[in-house]
């Protein structure tokens, strides 16, 4: 099966929206590929930091993002041959790719590497840009959000059950910096992709949100 015959669920939407929860447990149901394109991101930051290398030194930080050495194993993402998935979900790590993601020469440093994730049966791929770049060709594309505080919230508990310690109120404040910078950069703005279902889950669990993607990837299904 060629990419192009590939179908793809492309779910975009703010940090802390529960994007990532639903597309991989949209990706079992379905048996599909997953792609955290954020971790991606993340990973580049990570690299980053130990690097010494400096957040505005976009040619090198593209070239960091190029020769990433990784790879995604049920819950563990390796960088190299370490376990980093939790390393990258600290909050140090979370700001600086907000960071760098509004680098063009970053961003494009990883298309190819984003796109090679697209293989058959199909693949859910989660982020900022899937549906309005990366997969302008989704069959479904989701853009999944919530309210700022339900979202710190949640990310609240994700923190503090990874041993992490964190606030409310500056989870809440680094949260709304992020939105801002995921929506006003000038590559790749976050906005729903054209034709996207809007789905808030504020008051939805998580099994709900899954529930609606796999209704309206069924009802396309039957279309076609």
């Amino acid at each position: 099966m060629t990419s192009s015959n590939v179908p793809v669920i492309a779910i975009d939407g703010p940090t802390a929206s529960g994007k990532g929860t639903v597309a991989q447990r949209v990706s079992e149901r379905l048996g599909f590929h997953y792609l955290d394109s954020g971790a991606l991101y993340r990973l580049t930051a990570l690299s980053a930091l130990r690097h010494g290398t400096p957040l505005h030194d976009e040619h090198a930080l593209a070239k960091l993002a190029a020769g990433l050495n990784c790879s995604f194993v049920s819950d563990s993402i390796y960088l190299a041959h370490e376990d980093v998935a939790d390393a990258i979900r600290a909050e140090e790590v979370g700001n600086a790719a907000s960071r760098i993601a509004t680098l063009p020469q970053v961003r494009h440093s990883l298309v190819g590497l984003q796109l090679g994730f697209c293989k058959g049966p199909g693949l859910v791929a989660d982020g900022r840009d899937m549906g309005t770049v990366i997969f302008p060709n989704a069959v479904l594309k989701v853009f999944l959000t919530a309210s700022p505080e339900a979202r710190a919230e949640r990310r609240y508990k994700q923190l503090i059950g990874k041993g992490f310690s964190a606030t409310i109120r500056d989870l809440l404040k680094d949260l709304q910096e992020r939105d801002a910078r995921d929506a006003n950069r000038s590559v790749s703005p976050l906005k729903p992709a054209e034709g996207a279902h809007i789905l808030d889950t504020s008051d939805m669990t998580v099994d709900q949100a899954v529930s609606q993607v796999l209704a309206w990837y069924a009802e396309i299904r039957k279309r076609t």
